[in-house]
């Protein structure tokens, strides 16, 4: 019913010619369900379209690296809006807008409440994490490895994705038991009724400290545009949003 309504007040403002402006947002994958609302909120609020590229931070940042066009940068993390500011590819220094949570979620009869360690002792499981290469949440999903086994190793089969959304494919086809994903793709209308999860111990991993920049690659004339959304991420009503998908917040 949202995407009905987000379509249905996108065609209109479109057909009505209220703005001819558009700003290209390169977003982490765990991102998806509350950038949609948060697009929607800042459409309407100023009239400037929002288009999302989904992918991992990894993949996004050397799309960056090699000149793709997008205006912004939202990541999973600290390091890749880091390592583009120091090459000379951002406008704006790294300013964290949420902290990541991660949990484990299965969409089967898969129990749980054993913990990490039980499953992975039991060599018939298959648990999904997203690839440590190019994912953050793939790296502090390795993180929860070690500290509840000792070690990454597993008895239970380890399947790699290329990203968040993909363990999230995964685990709602039932191709694999569990999988570790972001609270904000379990917290989403889509996926909320689906299976069960449980958090992961914040101290069996690192903080996911998530940033943005605004990028150079952008246009001239969509330079303004991008510092608008770049300042609304930090709105109330862009918190609340992330607030309710599961995020930690920065200090207003």
């Amino acid at each position: 019913m949202m995407k009905f309504f987000k379509l249905l007040f996108l065609l209109v403002i479109t057909s009505s010619g209220v703005f001819a402006q558009s700003i290209t947002v390169a977003a982490a994958s765990n991102l998806k369900y509350a950038m949609d609302n948060i697009a929607l909120e800042f459409t309407k609020e100023t009239g400037i379209i929002v288009k999302p590229i989904f992918g991992a931070s990894g993949k996004l940042t050397q799309q960056i690296l090699s000149g793709a066009p997008y205006d912004l940068f939202l990541s999973a993390d600290n390091e890749f809006p880091i390592k583009l500011t120091q090459a000379g590819f951002t406008l704006t220094n790294p300013k964290v807008y949420a902290y990541g949570t991660l949990v484990l979620w299965s969409a089967n009869q898969t129990p749980l409440n054993g913990g990490i360690h039980k499953l992975c002792n039991n060599k018939n499981m298959t648990l999904a994490i997203a690839n440590p290469k190019t994912a953050p949440y793939g790296i502090e999903a390795m993180n929860a490895l070690r500290y509840y086994n000792g070690t990454s190793n597993c008895n239970a089969k380890i399947v790699t994705s290329e990203s968040i959304s993909q363990v999230g494919s995964y685990v709602t086809t039932q191709a694999v038991d569990v999988g570790f994903i972001a609270k904000s793709i379990v917290l989403s209308d889509e996926m909320s009724k689906i299976g069960q999860w449980i958090d992961i111990d914040p101290k069996a991993y690192k903080p996911i400290d998530q940033a943005m920049v605004i990028l150079k690659n952008t246009s001239r004339e969509n330079q303004t545009a991008a510092k608008r959304f770049f300042d609304f991420m930090s709105s109330p009503i862009a918190r609340s949003i992330l607030k309710r998908n599961g995020y930690l917040l920065p200090r207003p």
